[in-house]
């Protein structure tokens, strides 16, 4: 019984999973979610109480994956310059990632303040990683340039996601360019 749930649990992920991908965040209802499952309704309520859980767990599950490519590609890097590049890239380059959206749509309003917090802690690895090179690159303030750079990828994520008039290439080479200018200050 346990195994069919999880499997159900996995299937409902999945299933979540692709409707972010799809349409975003308004994409994912428990209408949707119980039609692209076989699911009842009522059945998608005994595993997630709102949406916000739904995005919630799918970010406990994808985040730790996601953060791992991130860091494995920071590893391989040789130099500080290397590596915030590669911090930077691995990042937009996972936007297309379906696993991505969840972790894209955390910024989606309708999340409660628990769930946005918990995410907020799982990034806030992912910044560590980069303020140790950042400090190595001479930063004074390597914690507050870790957000800026951040920053300067959550808006390059952005205008991926919305299919801005440039190509998703040339909006990671800029990222790519403002970031190695800014860190060297």
């Amino acid at each position: 019984m346990a195994e069919h749930r999880s499997m159900q649990r996995r299937a409902l992920l999945d299933a979540a999973r692709s409707l972010l991908s799809e349409g975003g965040t308004e994409a994912l209802t428990f209408p949707a979610l119980a039609q692209r499952t076989g699911l009842a309704r009522s059945s998608v309520y005994e595993y997630f109480r709102s949406r916000a859980a739904v995005v919630e767990e799918l970010c406990a599950v994808d985040f730790p994956v996601w953060a791992a490519e991130i860091e494995a590609a920071m590893e391989r890097a040789a130099t500080p310059e290397a590596k915030i590049e590669a911090y930077v890239r691995s990042q937009l380059g996972l936007v297309g990632d379906r696993r991505h959206r969840a972790v894209v749509a955390i910024s989606a309003s309708e999340l409660d303040a628990g769930a946005r917090e918990k995410i907020r802690a799982a990034h806030g690895g992912l910044v560590a990683m980069i303020v140790e090179a950042l400090a190595a690159l001479g930063q004074e303030q390597p914690r507050l340039a870790a957000m800026l750079l951040q920053g300067v990828v959550d808006a390059a994520v952005r205008r991926i996601e919305l299919g801005a008039a440039e190509d998703p290439s040339v909006v990671t080479e800029t990222a790519v360019a403002m970031a190695l200018r800014g860190v060297r200050g």
